[in-house]
C-alpha cells in the first residue's frame, strides 16, 4: 500500500500530472499515443500490405473491403497511411536527436568557453540558418543522388542543430557565471566535467521544450521533400508521397489527398500541443498557483 501511495504522489507531483493536467496537453499525449501505437503495431492493425498492388481496384472510393479507399496502383489507403506513421516518426525523431545532440554540445562549448571559441561557433550557426533549409535539404539530398532515408535524416537534422546551439549557448553564458560553476572552477575540475556536471544540467530545459514542437515542423518538412519526389523513397509509404500521389488523382479521387493531410494534422496538432504543455509545465512562471487550481 505504501508503494502505492508512494506512485500516486509521485505522478501527482510529476511532469506527466503537470501535462495532463490540462486540456492541450491532454489531448497532444492523446494524438502522439495514437501514432506511437499505429506505429508500433502497424502489421497487426493494418489490414493489408502497404505494397500490395491491385490494379483491378485501384481508385476505389472508400469502403468495407477499403475504409479509406486505394490509391492509383490499388494499394489500400489506410494501410499506407498507417505503415506511414512509422515513417514520420523514423524520420523525425533521428534527426531531431541530430539536430539537439549537436546543437547541445556546440551551444555548451560555446557559452562556457567564450571569447574566440563562442565567436566561431556563432558564425558557425549563423553560416548554416543563412541558407534556407528547403533549399540546403534539396541541394544536399540531390548532391548525394535522390532519395534516401539515412541522407534525410542527416539533412533535417543539421537544419536544426544551429537553433538547439544558440538556445543553449545563451542559457549556458548565463549558468557559467553562477557561484557554484565559479566554485568548482577554483576547486581545479576539468572543463569537461564541469560542462558534464554543471553547464550542461542547468542548460537543456528549454532544449527539450523547442525539440517536442519541432517534431512537427520536421514530419511535415519531411512530407513537403517527399511531395517534391525527393524525401522518402517509393515504394516506402510515406505521407509526403503519398499525398504527392494524391494530388493527381485530386479532382476524381480526393481521398488520398484528404487522408493523408489529416494523419499530417494530427501528428502535428499532437506534438504542438504537447510541446505548449511541457513549456508550460517546466517554466514555474507559467504554472498556476495551488490555490488556483
Amino acid at each position: 500500500m505504501q508503494i502505492i501511495n508512494r506512485l500516486i504522489k509521485s505522478y501527482r507531483t510529476g511532469m506527466l500530472h503537470r501535462i495532463l493536467s490540462s486540456f492541450s496537453g491532454t489531448l497532444g499525449f492523446t494524438l502522439i499515443v495514437f501514432i506511437i501505437v499505429l506505429a508500433i503495431f502497424a502489421p497487426q492493425i493494418a489490414p493489408y500490405s502497404p505494397t500490395k498492388i491491385d490494379v483491378t481496384n485501384r481508385l476505389a472510393g472508400p469502403s468495407t473491403a477499403h475504409l479509406f479507399g486505394t490509391d492509383h496502383l490499388g494499394r489500400d489507403l489506410l494501410s499506407r497511411l498507417i505503415f506511414g506513421s512509422r515513417i514520420a516518426l523514423l524520420v523525425s525523431l533521428p534527426a531531431i536527436a541530430i539536430g539537439v545532440f549537436v546543437g547541445i554540445f556546440l551551444g555548451t562549448t560555446a557559452g562556457y568557453s567564450g571569447g574566440f571559441m563562442d565567436n566561431a561557433l556563432l558564425f558557425v550557426f549563423d553560416t548554416v540558418r543563412a541558407f534556407p533549409p528547403l533549399l540546403f535539404a534539396i541541394t544536399i539530398i540531390m548532391l548525394t543522388g535522390g532519395s534516401n532515408l539515412l541522407v534525410l535524416i542527416i539533412v533535417l537534422g543539421v537544419t536544426r542543430f544551429p537553433g538547439y546551439g544558440r538556445l543553449v549557448r545563451a542559457q549556458s553564458a548565463q549558468v557559467s557565471k553562477k557561484e557554484f560553476v565559479m566554485a568548482s572552477e577554483a576547486a581545479g575540475s576539468s572543463t569537461p566535467r564541469i560542462l558534464i556536471k554543471h553547464i550542461f544540467p542547468n542548460a537543456i530545459g528549454p532544449v527539450f521544450i523547442n525539440a517536442a514542437m519541432d517534431i512537427p515542423v520536421i514530419i511535415t518538412f519531411a512530407a513537403g521533400l517527399s511531395f517534391l519526389g525527393l524525401g522518402v523513397p517509393p515504394p516506402i509509404p510515406g505521407w509526403g508521397r503519398i499525398l504527392r500521389s494524391g494530388y493527381s488523382y485530386i479532382r476524381t479521387s480526393p481521398w488520398m489527398v484528404v487522408f493523408s493531410a489529416i494523419f499530417l494534422v494530427i501528428a502535428t496538432l499532437g506534438f504542438t500541443f504537447l510541446g505548449e504543455a511541457l513549456r508550460d509545465a517546466l517554466d514555474p512562471k507559467l504554472r498556476k498557483s495551488p490555490q488556483l487550481q
